[in-house]
Formats: C-alpha cells, sequence, structure tokens
C-alpha cells in the first residue's frame, strides 16, 4: 500500500483517478473518519472491498459526485438534502439502480454522502460514486489514521490518503425509508 499526503495526492490527482477506473482500492480521510473504497459502478472492485473487509452481504453507501447526482438519481426532498454537504449517511430508494454496481448495496436503495471535505472534490472530479465504508474488518473499531488499518486489508489496498489522525465519528444516518435518524 502507497501512502501519501494531500498534497502528494493532489499532485498524482490524475494519476490516482486512473486507480479507480482501473477497479483499484484506495483508503481517504473525509469529514468523518477514513473510509475504503473504489468506483460504485465496478462489481469487481466492489467485491474487492467485500473481501477486504470480510463484509459479504451488508450494503454499502457511496459518496457521490455531486448535489446534482443525488436529486437525479436518488429520492430525497429539499429538507434531507440541506443536511449535505456534512457527517450524515442519507439512505434513499434509487430512482435507477443501474447507476451502480448490483453489489453495492443489493436492493432498490442507498445510502449516500456528500462529505464537507476536499475529498468531495476529488470524487467530483472523477464523476462517478465511489463506495465509502469504514476501514476495519466488519465488527471491528474503524482506522483513525493509516497506520491503523489491519494489515490484511492494507494488502488489499493500492494507495491511502493520509491526513493524520482523524477524530470524528461515523457519520449520522437519515433513513428516508424508515423516517429514522441514527446518530453514531
Amino acid at each position: 500500500m502507497r501512502i501519501v499526503n494531500k498534497e502528494e495526492f493532489t499532485l498524482y490527482q490524475q494519476e490516482m483517478l486512473e486507480y479507480l477506473q482501473e477497479g483499484k482500492l484506495f483508503v481517504y480521510p473525509t469529514d468523518t473518519i477514513y473510509g475504503i473504497g473504489c468506483d460504485a459502478t465496478n462489481a469487481e472492485a466492489v467485491a474487492k472491498v467485500r473481501a477486504a473487509k470480510s463484509r459479504p452481504n451488508n450494503p454499502f453507501s457511496v459518496i457521490a459526485p455531486s448535489r446534482e447526482w443525488i436529486v437525479q438519481h436518488c429520492e430525497v426532498t429539499d429538507e434531507q438534502l440541506a443536511e449535505l454537504p456534512g457527517p450524515v449517511t442519507i439512505v434513499a430508494k434509487l430512482r435507477n439502480p443501474q447507476v451502480i454496481a448490483h453489489n453495492v448495496s443489493g436492493n432498490q436503495s442507498i445510502g449516500v454522502r456528500l462529505p464537507n471535505h476536499w475529498i468531495a472534490d476529488v470524487i467530483k472530479a472523477f464523476g462517478k460514486p465511489i463506495v465509502t465504508t469504514s476501514v476495519n474488518k466488519q465488527g471491528e473499531m474503524y482506522a483513525r489514521e493509516v497506520d491503523d488499518i489491519p494489515g490484511e486489508i492494507k494488502s488489499k489496498v493500492h494507495v491511502a490518503i493520509s491526513e493524520g489522525e482523524l477524530v470524528g465519528r461515523p457519520s449520522k444516518i437519515i433513513n428516508t425509508l424508515s423516517n429514522e435518524t441514527i446518530a453514531r
């Protein structure tokens, strides 16, 4: 796993986006915690994230490339959209499930994020949603810094963007399907 800081990532951003296009995994900081992800339209890459996390079935969320993408592809209200960008995941019905790989969420809904963080600009430049899930094995504590990433996950990740220790918590979940909000 190659570790880069924000400046190095910015310098080589086009190369990094090509890695995503090729189906490689990466670890990145957000406004909450470190995430592990890939191109959410690439089923083979999504399967790699599932294998790395030992998470065969639970749905993943995505970071959307823009608010417009969310409005176009998800059933959300203006009130729910007002929460974004920020440390929130909105679970919403997908208008067209084909906009993500079948193995991202496994149903007609998706958790969608738009972090209040520079990584959102990277995803916008990529132009497609990316899988976003905490960097940990299922049931274990999430990584607060790149050094906390378990070795078996590190071996499957191509690049990690380090911002030092992140002191956030996983995002608040707003489930539009059940009108439930879960603060974590």
